[in-house]
């Protein structure tokens, strides 16, 4: 009989929110991360490729207390109850990013064009367990208690993404603009617990700006940018506008090994909207920071570059938090000599 009572109220509180999450089940379209040092340093003419591993592990929990009356067959019973629940994501994401650098300047800049394919796997992991009492009108309780759980995993292809960059030199100061987007081509479901595409449209565009003195290594890059998310059609859910900010500071210690830090600031500065939005105007936020190093190195006779990079989570707000890992591996065309100036010989009698 408990048994049932339980089954009965975990029922009737679990139709309240626990884990609230702005931006559609706390996904975002831009990963905070993706920019980071040297982004507004200018690349070399022609064909770059980039192959990125990024792993994250979040986790996100909360409870609801509910008292209700709530009837049993023809018997009127009050209900007070406390709903935990906590969920749990652990990520792998393969990203390949296929880029052409012009050799002709666009708008006094160099422009670039670049297209980005992502496959992995997700593994999600939801948790709840209701405790309560049930109070009988004759005065009598019944104390219950139920834990349930569901989890979900898929590896498939995910969204594409195109961006078009435009950057600009002037000694160590250096800028940049982009837009990109998102193509939403992946493999989603609205009833599944784990996903890798997005299930909408997205636009991102923003600037960034690079100092590096190639003299004493310094090096510092900050990017600025902003999502707008169109309707998922599945769920009736716009998610808001998303402002990121994704810095780096590193420090060469010679021309080929570099150190530093990296970090970023995520805001949701719109309301969630749409018939599928059941909670109302509420925002996420999250901030991150941690180390990083890179390493350049020839690739026969084009240029290697590694960086692998890290980040701790901190100050989330409506938003799974834990910590994610980058692992970037880049193969550009290698920068040229610099110019010999002939020597002059003067021939003495």
């Amino acid at each position: 009989m408990t048994r049932a009572f339980a089954a009965i109220a975990f029922a009737a509180v679990a139709a309240a929110p626990t884990i609230v999450a702005a931006d559609e089940s706390g996904i975002s379209f831009w990963i905070p991360g993706t920019f980071g040092s040297l982004a507004a340093t200018p690349q070399q003419p022609g064909w770059t490729a980039a192959a990125i591993y990024y792993h994250t592990s979040v986790s996100a929990g909360g409870d609801v207390a509910r008292a209700r009356e709530i009837q049993i067959g023809r018997i009127p019973v009050n209900l007070t109850a406390t709903l935990s629940a906590n969920v749990n994501a652990n990520v792998d994401l393969g990203l390949l990013n296929a880029t052409y650098v012009f050799a002709t300047p666009v708008l006094g800049g160099q422009a670039s064009a670049s297209l980005i394919g992502i496959y992995g796997a997700n593994t999600t992991s939801l948790n709840g367990t209701v405790t309560g009492t049930l109070t009988l009108p004759g005065g009598g309780t019944i104390p219950f208690s139920r834990a349930d759980s569901i989890s979900d995993s898929v590896m498939a292809f995910g969204d594409l993404i195109p961006q078009f960059a435009l950057r600009w030199n002037a000694g160590v100061n250096n800028y940049m603009t982009y837009v990109m987007g998102d193509i939403p081509v992946g493999a989603y479901q609205s009833t599944r617990l784990a996903n890798i595409g997005l299930g909408h449209g997205a636009i991102d565009t923003g600037g960034g700006y690079t100092y590096f003195n190639p003299q004493t290594g310094h090096e510092l890059s900050g990017v600025l940018g902003f999502t707008y998310n169109f309707k998922n059609t599945d769920t009736q859910y716009q998610s808001g506008v998303d402002m990121h900010f994704d810095w780096g500071a590193s420090q060469f210690l010679t021309k080929q090994v570099q150190v530093g830090l990296v970090g970023y600031v995520y805001k949701q500065l719109g309301c969630d909207s749409g018939s599928g939005d059941r909670v109302g105007c509420f925002r996420s936020q999250v901030a991150a920071a941690g180390p990083q190093v890179g390493f350049i190195f020839p690739v026969g006779d084009m240029q290697g570059y590694l960086n692998l990079k890290a980040y701790k989570e901190f100050a989330a707000e409506n938003r799974p938090e834990g910590w994610n890992a980058w692992v970037t591996f880049v193969i550009s065309p290698a920068a040229p000599p610099p110019a010999v100036t002939p020597t002059k010989h003067v021939i003495t009698k």
